[in-house]
């Protein structure tokens, strides 16, 4: 089992490629990766951002697809108009079935976006998505949609769910999460769980869909387990960041984390 993120760089680890290929690795599926920026940042506060030419993004994926068989893959910092329609013209190439995080601010407030950015990835990424997984201020962006309340997230998910099947994460919803699946909205609910380790989770509740999907689940129950496995990881992990790898493994238990 393989899977592909294309990714922008986290050099602290916490989020972006990285926390995309230790999310593959612990759910154990092979992690590929093509990387779309460089960026400066910590998990309080992003410096800088050095985009990679289009034309290399596109040569990583061919490259990576001449080489490996992936089907399912997942799309996170794209930052550029460029970048989106390049990427997206890929995935139409190669046929992937692709989960799409439209990252486009940190969590830290730092901006992982330029120009174009929002609309180009309405119009010609969503449309190639299996499902896309914006946060409420990504749905905003991308819906038009003033998202205050659980209402307006369901209003949101209705709006985007005619581009593609698409969840509202639920960090800034109580916990709960807006589906909308063959045009049909619901809620899922959920815990929230009160921790500063939230670095990545959006990256790695993406990078976990596309890997349960990988192992063959439907994707709705890719979703659940997603889900499941980044509660799980915000509730045990440290230094601000997501723990995932440790969290799963075989010799070192969650009880072991909580020291």
């Amino acid at each position: 089992m393989m899977a592909l993120s294309i990714a922008g760089f986290d050099p602290s680890g916490g989020a972006g490629i990285l926390a995309d290929i230790k999310t593959f690795s612990a759910l154990g599926v092979y992690g590929a990766g093509v990387i779309t920026a460089l960026t400066a940042q910590n998990v309080r506060r992003v410096s800088g951002v050095m985009a990679m030419p289009p034309e290399f993004v596109a040569e990583q994926i061919d490259l990576v697809m001449e080489d490996l068989n992936i089907l399912h893959a997942k799309t996170g910092m794209l930052y550029s108009e460029e970048i989106v329609l390049t990427v997206a013209e890929k995935i139409k190439e190669y046929d992937l079935q692709v989960v799409v995080d439209p990252v486009m601010v940190a969590a830290s407030g730092g901006s992982l976006s330029e120009g174009g950015f929002s609309d180009a990835l309405r119009d010609h990424l969503l449309p190639e998505a299996l499902i896309a997984t914006p946060n409420v201020a990504e749905a905003e962006r991308l819906s038009g949609v003033s998202i205050r309340t659980l209402d307006d997230a369901v209003r949101a998910a209705g709006v985007l769910g005619e581009i593609c099947d698409v969840i509202i994460t639920g960090g800034h919803l109580g916990g709960n999460n807006v589906l909308c699946i063959d045009g049909d909205v619901s809620v899922l609910e959920g815990e929230l769980v009160e921790s500063r380790n939230t670095h990545g989770s959006g990256c790695s509740f993406s990078a976990a869909t596309a890997a349960y999907l990988e192992m063959g689940l439907e994707l709705i129950d890719a979703l659940k387990k997603a889900g499941d496995f980044v509660r799980e990881a915000i509730r045990y992990g440290h230094h601000g960041t997501l723990n995932q790898f440790w969290m799963y493994s075989e010799h070192v238990s969650a009880e072991d984390l909580k020291d």
